[in-house]
């Protein structure tokens, strides 16, 4: 039996990991602040922590070994530095959650040589604000140049699913059924995706691979966000009303309300060969997307 420690495990692909764990009969602790409501019961075990204090989750974790971390919830490069000091000589493998946002706009098949976590320079005085893409790249090169653990950091692009509580697809889809306007800057821009169930999925498969290192993980395929929306108008059966917020002046103009979250300049995408090689089969785009925006629409109507 694995005995696991989920940084971050009650809400969206966290929760749907920590029920494939509880599944395969893993000895799972669910570490969060307490916020959010699970329906796990008496199949796990918890532990309410504020993760941006280290003495809270030194106190937590104590002598406990596991054989498997997965941090959910680290964003900021001295969250990292905390885990390596903490979990050093504790834990067999260290899986991040990390992003997309660590490579620029720009390019669809980004492999993962396109950005080192090995060679990053991390400041001497590390910021308290940090931009979320940067976050990542610096507790990435924490995790990489400092840990004395196998890591693994897995580089997710927009996650999406009916529990999305960010809610990014949904926003899209009121908007054209209230006939609302959507800011983008760029509406032929084609992204990559993933479903929370596939994240989870992922994850999961994660735990018993040996190799280290980032990848990247989505689904098969890109669509753009102008493709998306024709789906949403279809769906709904009214058009979208788009404005282009690509012009400075007129993108600060506009009511910050109305910006789509999926309004990037350029097309912006992951390669997943490293995964693929090493055995992970990936969900094609076009077998989830147009149904996902039906049971959306479903939902509200």
């Amino acid at each position: 039996m694995s005995k696991v420690l989920v940084l971050g495990g009650t809400r969206f692909f966290g929760k749907k990991l920590v029920n494939l764990l509880i599944q395969e009969g893993s000895d799972v602790t669910v570490a969060t602040r307490g916020h959010t409501e699970d329906s796990f019961g008496d199949q796990v075990t918890r532990i309410h922590l504020d993760r941006t204090v280290p003495e809270q989750l030194r106190q937590a974790v104590g002598d406990t070994e596991w054989d498997v971390v997965y941090d959910n919830i680290g964003y900021h490069p001295q969250d990292a530095f905390h885990a390596c000091e903490i979990f050093a000589g504790k834990v067999k493998r260290y899986i991040f959650t990390s992003t997309l946002s660590v490579y620029p706009f720009g390019q669809i098949g980004y492999s993962e040589e396109a950005f080192s976590p090995y060679t990053y320079a991390i400041p001497a005085d590390l910021p308290q604000e940090i931009a979320y893409g940067e976050g990542k790249r610096l507790a990435e090169a924490v995790l990489f140049q400092h840990a004395s653990f196998p890591v693994c950091a897995v580089r997710f692009p927009i996650v999406l699913g009916m529990d999305d509580y960010t809610k990014r697809l949904h926003f899209h889809i009121e908007h054209v059924q209230q006939e609302l306007p959507i800011g983008l800057p760029n509406p032929q821009a084609e992204m990559s995706y993933i479903t929370s169930d596939e994240a989870a999925r992922f994850l999961f498969w994660l735990k018993n691979q040996h190799f280290e290192g980032p990848v990247n993980a989505c689904s098969n395929g890109v669509l753009s966000i102008r493709q998306i929306i024709q789906l949403i108008e279809e769906g709904v059966g009214k058009s979208a009303l788009i404005v282009d917020t690509s012009d400075p002046q007129q993108a600060a103009a506009f009511d910050t309300a109305h910006l789509s979250p999926f309004g990037v300049p350029e097309q912006w995408g992951l390669d997943t060969s490293k995964a693929a090689q090493h055995g992970f089969k990936f969900d094609s785009i076009q077998d989830w997307y147009p149904q996902l925006i039906t049971s959306i629409i479903g939902s509200r109507s």
